[in-house]
């Protein structure tokens, strides 16, 4: 099985969604992107952000993290129906990262991964699929987007 035989061309998938609290916010932002609007709910009052919010490296990295989850699930699914689940390797890259809304504090983000076709690699063994990953808030408003290459062996 292929994943252009799994995901439809240019339909968003839906992989799972994160409430992004005050508390995770810090605890990432602590660890690796220590901006003060992203540690202190009253400094951040007084920012360009208007409060606290996560940091774009964060929601980035749920979003992978819900991308692996999702890919796990299908693969378990599709061997319990007797097919072979995609054979899928590292990506080569991202491009057009985009941040379009700062996550809030008490914000749930709902990701999507919509396959945007594949082509030839660079080696006969594998073939690279575009996949789109995009995350939504609750009100419907897209918060963050990035194209992704995925190497998938054939």
């Amino acid at each position: 099985m292929r994943v252009h035989d799994l995901m439809p061309l240019n339909e968003p998938v839906a992989i799972g969604s994160y409430h992004f609290d005050a508390e995770s916010i810090i605890a990432f932002a602590s660890k690796y992107d220590p901006h003060f609007f992203h540690l202190d709910a009253e400094k951040a009052k007084a920012s360009l952000f208007g409060g606290l919010c996560a940091s774009g490296w964060h929601v980035a990295a749920v979003a992978m993290k819900l991308n692996v989850a999702h890919h796990q699930k299908e693969a378990v699914r599709l061997r319990a129906e007797g097919l072979e689940p995609p054979k899928l390797g590292p990506s080569p890259g991202i491009r057009d990262l985009k941040w379009l809304k700062p996550v809030f504090a008490g914000d749930t983000i709902s990701f999507s991964l919509t396959f945007l076709g594949d082509g030839p690699g660079y080696r006969p063994d594998y073939e690279i699929c575009e996949i789109r990953f995009e995350g939504v808030n609750q009100n419907g408003e897209a918060v963050m987007r990035f194209d992704s290459r995925v190497v998938e062996f054939v």
